[in-house]
């Protein structure tokens, strides 16, 4: 079987069970399995590929045909130009996501301190401190797991300097210390919602990271509650959001006296993504 013949019999296979983007899809799966890139497809479609290429790639086809995430399979996902390792434990990073970072960037200097509240891959996190200098990060987790991957995702970055990684139910332990910055991509998605998510997000992606209680809404108030204990004044807390939930939480910031300079910032999609608000 040559290259271009098992391109399509990939594209065929996932086609026939609904996938969105199936071209797309398989052409990464077959990149992998059989080590080349894009251009390979143009360059050499006729391109031999062997039985063990052919037996691995309808393996992962038929990964992929069972709904599993294709960052999942490949075991990493791009976020910010960034290349981040990826697996079960946390969620796959998303473009919407660019949106909180680019935002946060917006309020961070070289040197500050940030917080990052349920950091899963630590894609957030350590984004800002790509792009900025002589930052340093402490992200939390209730999942050791995540915090696993989030601390290779450290190393593999040349950030394990500046980031650490801290097991905490949302807040790290109350010991006096400030931050410049609070960033956070908690759970929101309400419990009763989640099973009408696509097969992809409810069947493989950690519910942990997905639930947001009742009305989606759990992790705001506590953030909300919180963040003054650990917030330097005049320092910003930066969340996103579900594409329906920027006024609910908008208004609980507005009810709370302790914030100003409340805005909430739309993605590229035009969808309200982030909520952002200056602690007095």
């Amino acid at each position: 079987m040559n290259y271009k013949e098992a391109y399509e019999n990939g594209i065929n296979e996932l086609s026939r069970v609904g996938i969105p983007d199936a071209g797309l899809d398989a052409r990464l799966l077959l990149e992998y399995i059989c080590n080349t890139n894009h251009s390979t497809l143009y360059a050499h479609p006729d391109k031999e590929i062997t039985e063990e290429e052919e037996k691995g790639y309808k393996a992962l086809i038929a990964r992929r045909a069972n709904r599993e995430p294709v960052a999942y399979i490949l075991g990493n996902q791009d976020f910010m130009g960034l290349n981040f390792k990826v697996n079960e434990n946390v969620l796959i990073p998303e473009q919407d996501t660019e949106t909180l970072v680019e935002e946060a960037l917006r309020f961070c200097e070289d040197g500050m301190r940030i917080l990052d509240l349920c950091t899963g891959s630590g894609c957030i996190a350590l984004s800002i401190l790509n792009f900025t200098n002589d930052t340093k990060a402490v992200c939390t987790d209730i999942s050791d797991k995540a915090l696993e991957v989030a601390t290779l995702n450290s190393e593999n970055l040349g950030l394990k300097e500046r980031a650490e990684f801290v097991h905490a139910d949302l807040f790290p332990k109350k010991d006096g210390s400030k931050y410049d910055l609070i960033v956070s991509n908690p759970p929101y998605i309400a419990s009763s919602v989640i099973e009408t998510l696509a097969p992809e997000v409810k069947d493989f992606e950690p519910r942990l990271a997905l639930d947001g209680d009742e009305d989606g809404l759990s992790f705001y108030r506590r953030i909300v509650n919180e963040v003054p204990e650990y917030l330097y004044s005049n320092g910003y807390l930066i969340m996103e959001i579900g594409y329906d939930q920027g006024q609910a939480v908008k208004e609980l910031l507005e009810q709370d006296n302790r914030y100003h300079d409340i805005e909430v910032i739309k993605d590229y999609s035009g969808n309200d993504r982030v909520v952002r608000a200056c602690f007095y």
